[in-house]
């Protein structure tokens, strides 16, 4: 429910177009940020902050918290500023000088020890050591936001990489910099690198589900759907089981996504891309991604009433959970064009039978009005997701219908003439080699080239020989069809 005054910053959100989210949504904030570690709880908390009227100050407020338990300034700035625009009266958007002087100096002398150190591996020329004061460096200027840096100290690591577990730590290192960069054509070639099979990375074997799961996101912000889903959906099950609050446990990815976040992504990719018959198989009956399911239970309702050819009950649920979508970092620039080829499929499926429904039929079955299903309709059928045309005077969707009959003469009659153009063809070059000719090519020295090294098809191609062909072989047709 909105607020009786808006924020200012929220109305200048709506005029840019800017998702903006009034209701409350299902979850609890305080046990929604604790599933996660690392920066994503930042990121989480101010893009709830920034898109919630009713989350804003209680978010922005924990953002803060956050941004000072680590060492990144920039992040420090973004929150404050944020907090001055939608909670102005808030004592704590003092910016505290004291606290970014005490920071900068620690990160200054932090970044010259470890370039020291690094110094003097490069000096006594120890490639373990070196690998690991390139490592050390790349996690420091990730700790600090210069995720430039990070990414080149990693890169820099590749030359002193002994062993293959050397590798899958500095490409998984380079994923998670990538994740937080927006680089997602780094993190599907990172990932792909280590799923390569002429790499043997045994330690790999166990990290399957952190690298579906961040193929799956890359995808996902890529707009590839359909092969985001079949990612997520292949998850390995360990994931689910991981303890969360344990930051040693290596099968979780809460520094970026939870299990809850597999199920949901997924769900949703899945349900946007894929058949019905795909949905029962590689969903609803997957061993494996049955475990994350279970976690978000109105997913898997959805995608049953979908299967199931529900399609209201599967919209109504998706509906109950939009603000919740809205308030995810990664889902929300995709919810929207999620939620339409969700409903472009449930309306492809529901019209199959007909050949003729009226607007108010179709507003009813998806529960919404005329105006509304009137606009779906025209923009699934401009996007060509829909083969039908609407009657607005009789306010009805018809099916656009083919005449089998002239249909079935038009295909024989132009696979007849492609017949027997290719057969005069071949005709003709069979009587010219036993002929004997031979056609003169300008530009070559030897002077002449046989039939055989151009070929029937080359030499008869010519426009007039083609027109020739094409008007003999339609009259012989026309006057056989006539007959």
């Amino acid at each position: 429910m909105a607020p009786a005054v808006e924020n200012a910053y929220f109305t200048k959100a709506r005029l840019a177009g800017r998702p903006v989210v009034d209701d409350l949504p299902k979850f609890d904030l305080d046990a929604y940020i604790a599933n996660y570690r690392g920066k994503t709880r930042f990121d989480r908390l101010l893009h709830i902050g920034t898109t919630s009227s009713l989350l804003a100050p209680e978010a922005l407020k924990s953002a803060l918290t956050e941004a000072t338990r680590g060492r990144d300034v920039g992040r420090y700035d973004a929150v404050l500023a944020a907090m001055r625009e939608i909670i102005p009266n808030e004592p704590k958007n003092l910016k505290d000088l004291s606290w970014i002087d005490k920071t900068n100096k620690q990160v200054k002398a932090e970044s010259d020890r470890l370039e020291a150190e690094l110094k003097g591996y490069k000096n006594n020329l120890i490639k373990e050591s070196i690998r690991m004061g390139y490592d050390d460096l790349g996690q420091h200027f990730h700790q600090m936001g210069d995720l430039i840096n990070s990414v080149k100290a990693y890169g820099r690591m590749r030359d002193y990489c002994t062993t293959p577990s050397h590798v899958l730590i500095m490409n998984l290192r380079l994923i998670s910099v990538s994740i937080d960069q927006g680089n997602w054509l780094a993190v599907q070639t990172n990932v792909q690198k280590l799923r390569s099979p002429g790499q043997q990375f045994s330690e790999a074997q166990r990290l399957t589900a952190k690298l579906s799961a961040a193929m799956g996101l890359a995808l996902l912000a890529s707009g590839n759907y359909k092969e985001a889903a079949q990612e997520f959906v292949e998850t390995d099950p360990r994931m689910a089981q991981a303890r969360m609050d344990d930051p040693t446990d290596e099968e979780a990815f809460n520094e970026v996504m939870t299990p809850n976040d597999v199920a949901v992504y997924g769900g949703l990719c899945a349900l946007a891309s894929m058949s019905r018959g795909e949905l029962q198989k590689k969903v609803l009956d997957n061993a494996k991604f049955r475990a994350y399911l279970e976690l978000e239970p109105h997913i898997r309702r959805a995608i049953t009433f979908f299967v199931s050819s529900k399609y209201s009950s599967c919209l109504s649920i998706l509906d109950s959970y939009r603000s919740d979508y809205l308030l995810d970092v990664y889902l929300q620039p995709h919810l929207q064009e999620l939620y339409f080829q969700v409903r472009s499929k449930a309306i492809q499926q529901y019209f199959i039978p007909f050949s003729c429904v009226s607007l108010s039929a179709l507003a009813a079955a998806f529960d919404t009005d005329e105006q509304t299903i009137e606009q779906e309709l025209t923009s699934m059928i401009k996007r060509r997701n829909l083969d039908a045309r609407i009657d607005l005077v009789d306010r009805v969707l018809l099916a656009n219908t083919v005449d089998a009959r002239s249909k079935m003469h038009q295909d024989a009659l132009r696979i007849a003439i492609h017949y027997e153009r290719t057969a005069h063809l071949r005709i003709l070059r069979m009587e010219m080699l036993n002929a004997g000719l031979e056609v003169g090519e300008k530009g070559k020295s030897g002077g002449a080239t046989t039939l055989d090294s151009i070929g029937g098809e080359q030499l008869f191609s010519s426009p007039s020989t083609s027109q020739w062909l094409g008007e003999g072989v339609g009259r012989s047709l026309r006057s056989g069809l006539s007959g």
